[in-house]
């Protein structure tokens, strides 16, 4: 194809030189996005800015971003092109590769909606803990006068952390314990489950 590509270009009908215009590009990026996401680069950006701040970083149904054009762009003109090959109409190719597209669209929108469900930022709230039960990993010395250490699951990951208490007696490694309040960052005050 290639050794000869004026000669196959000029052999083309306009419309199937419009698809071959807009599959390489998009194939080009559609590759280049591909490469990107498994090396852990990012190249989507949202194309409206409203100004405002907004501490929700939720990543909601985005139909309308840069990789899902990308996507739409590379099954529209391939699709269109095997269309064409396979020797339908014009209207029936741009139907074809029209619908093509915005299936491709979906999936990609559905795609990244369900695989942001499954990210977080890894950030430890220690309020969760706050009426949790718990093991004393380490013993818990009476009347806050030291720390131990409990194991409890915090935000569905068993951590463990520092505690103190202000039982009048040692809190035994072994015994179950119930978180009270958050001391400090990482400081649980907790008593011996009753």
């Amino acid at each position: 194809m290639f050794s000869n590509f004026p000669l196959w270009w000029e052999g083309l009908d306009s419309i199937a030189k419009i698809y071959w215009m807009i599959a390489f590009p998009s194939t080009l990026f559609f590759l280049i996005q591909l490469i990107m996401t498994f090396i852990g680069g990012d190249i989507d950006h949202d194309m409206d800015h409203d100004g405002s701040i907004d501490a929700d970083h939720g990543m909601g149904f985005q139909f309308l971003t840069f990789k899902n054009m990308v996507a739409f762009l590379t099954l529209f003109a391939w699709s269109g092109l095997a269309s064409i090959e396979g020797g339908f109409s014009l209207a029936i190719t741009i139907i074809i590769s029209t619908i093509s597209g915005l299936i491709m669209m979906t999936i990609m929108a559905a795609l990244f909606y369900y695989i942001s469900g499954f990210t977080h930022s890894g950030t430890l709230d220690y309020n969760n803990a706050i009426g949790e039960t718990g093991d004393v990993y380490l013993t818990i010395p009476a009347k806050k006068s030291g720390m131990g250490k409990v194991q409890i699951t915090v935000q569905g990951h068993l951590r463990t952390l520092n505690a103190m208490t202000e039982d009048i007696e040692d809190i035994k490694t072994g015994a179950i314990i119930e978180v009270d309040e958050i001391i400090s960052d990482s400081v649980l005050l907790v008593h011996r489950a009753r």
